[in-house]
């Protein structure tokens, strides 16, 4: 392969890689596809169902200030638990003039490997527990149409991350 032809890695996959955390890179987009286009993305990446993708989501809690939910597309993110979990007695979604600043990422490309990177771990992160099944999740690359799948264990143990119920 040519220099030319070859992808950079992200910062994400950067950091990854430096700690000898496996990734599997796939191009994805899927907010803009019809449900037929999705079907057949997941089958050319051979990722499954879709499911299997994750999303980071950042909240902020009454107590703990920013917090990171990482949970899969296809569920709707619950705020009580999610405040049961950290401490907080309610949360609520950042809002979007404050994710970039807060994060280091737009919407659409959060990542919890990076965010926790560029926070120096000091915000609180939750996978849903249904990543502990499922294993192999997909989350962003930390770029619009780019995806990581990982072992969610495996990332949140490096980050130090829990499982906790958090979808509605």
């Amino acid at each position: 392969m040519s220099k030319k032809n070859k992808v950079k890695k992200t910062q994400v996959e950067q950091i990854l890689e430096k700690n000898n955390i496996q990734f599997r890179p796939v191009e994805l987009d899927m907010i803009n596809s019809s449900e037929e286009e999705k079907k057949a993305a997941l089958d050319k990446l051979k990722i499954g169902s879709e499911s299997l993708i994750y999303k980071t989501l950042a909240s902020k809690g009454d107590k703990t200030g920013p917090l990171i939910a990482v949970i899969p597309i296809t569920s709707h993110l619950d705020e009580k638990k999610l405040a049961a979990v950290s401490g907080n007695k309610r949360t609520e979604m950042l809002p979007l003039k404050e994710l970039q600043k807060t994060t280091g990422y737009i919407h659409g490309a959060n990542n919890p490997v990076g965010i926790w990177h560029r926070s120096h771990g000091k915000f609180p992160i939750f996978f849903d527990k249904q990543a502990i099944k499922d294993g192999r999740i997909y989350v962003s690359a930390g770029e619009l149409g780019r995806s990581d799948g990982i072992d969610a264990k495996q990332v949140a143990d490096f980050i130090k991350a829990e499982f906790a119920d958090l979808t509605a």
